[in-house]
């Protein structure tokens, strides 16, 4: 479901997939944000930025939490849903169109940078010379994850299996989840300050878990409106037999929070 690799397939447009995101990958659960909350993040006025915001899903909690909040993304179609969505929740967000790299804040103005399912996408070095700029001398990066876990016999591995049939170039089935206290890739420049994994049972209906499906790099953000509806006709078909109406999916969370050392010279 998730790979980690540095590199951006320029076909995968998460933009196709904002209406069944919005509905359908509501974010992490709530559990989440109160270990975060005692790691110091997502306090009442801090000042955060979550990059790679999607539908706004971690910028409009942490809103919710009474944090000062901007939130980029480089598809202008999540943007617009994602103010939608905060409009309707009715949270401040300063939202703007850009990638990571591109993305402005004010120097040294930030308590905290979250990049939630996000950060592979990024230019690490690039980053690093934001975060630089933009956070308080003892601010933190939180790179985190929310991710099916395709156990054997489970829905989530079947439903794996007939993404792979539509779409063979996908490479992101078979995750196991990050047990490590090292996120990969990452420059030296950056020293761990906490982390946590832990795994919980996150519950669907059959229509959620289709939408859920839809929503992903595999499915809704790669192939064309024709491929993903012969797609979701067997998928429908698929639930039908071997899953409940209901039914709960484990997902494995883990959270990666990191500062930035200082520039060193040889």
């Amino acid at each position: 479901m998730y790979e980690l690799s540095s590199e951006q397939d320029p076909q995968i447009d998460w933009g196709k997939t904002s209406t069944d995101y919005a509905k359908h990958r509501p974010g992490p659960p709530p559990s989440f944000y109160h270990r975060l909350k005692a790691l110091n993040v997502g306090l009442p006025s801090q000042r955060i930025m979550d990059l790679g915001t999607g539908t706004g899903v971690i910028a409009r909690q942490l809103a919710k939490q009474g944090c000062h909040v901007m939130a980029s993304d480089i598809s202008a179609e999540q943007i617009r849903m994602a103010a939608a969505l905060a409009k309707s929740d009715k949270v401040r967000v300063d939202f703007q169109v850009a990638s990571a790299e591109a993305t402005h804040a004010p120097d040294h103005s930030l308590d905290v940078v979250t990049a939630n399912q996000c950060f592979l996408y990024f230019d690490p070095e690039q980053l690093v010379n934001n975060l630089r700029r933009w956070l308080k001398p003892d601010g933190v990066l939180v790179i985190s994850h929310f991710s099916w876990l395709p156990a054997p016999g489970s829905v989530a591995a079947a439903s794996e299996k007939l993404i792979l049939q539509h779409n063979p170039n996908w490479q992101g089935a078979n995750y196991t989840g990050l047990t490590r206290p090292r996120y990969p890739g990452l420059p030296p420049e950056m020293h761990y300050s906490g982390y946590f994994y832990y795994d919980e049972a996150i519950p669907f209906t059959r229509e959620a878990w289709m939408g859920r499906i839809r929503a992903s790099r595999g499915i809704g953000a790669t192939l064309n409106a024709d491929q993903v509806a012969a797609f979701d006709a067997e998928h429908k078909q698929l639930l039908r037999e071997i899953a409940e109406p209901e039914f709960s999916i484990t997902h494995r969370i883990d959270a990666h929070l990191l500062r930035v050392g200082p520039v060193t010279t040889r």
